[in-house]
């Protein structure tokens, strides 16, 4: 492959030169990793917060249980309100 057609990644503080389509592959992975434990970890908080106040003898919150939306709601929505 052409240099082109390479990428420099950093691997903990040391540089490789990697194929641009392997280190796509490798981001997009890495990322949805990412995202599923960011959203494991909203789970987690919600039902913390939850047990927090029910233990301070508070009401549940109101709207706390909302899920945001995806891109492609954002999408659509975005293309309704502009006509």
């Amino acid at each position: 492959p052409s240099p082109a057609e390479k990428a420099m990644v950093c691997f903990g503080g040391m540089f490789i030169e990697l194929p641009k389509a392997k280190t796509r592959e490798m981001l997009q992975q890495d990322q949805e990793e990412l995202d599923e434990e960011i959203n494991n970890l909203r789970k987690e908080l919600r039902v913390k917060v939850n047990r927090l106040y029910e233990a301070q003898g508070k009401p549940e919150l109101k709207g706390f249980n909302l899920n945001p939306m995806s891109a492609e709601e954002m999408k659509l929505i975005s293309r309704i309100l502009e006509g």
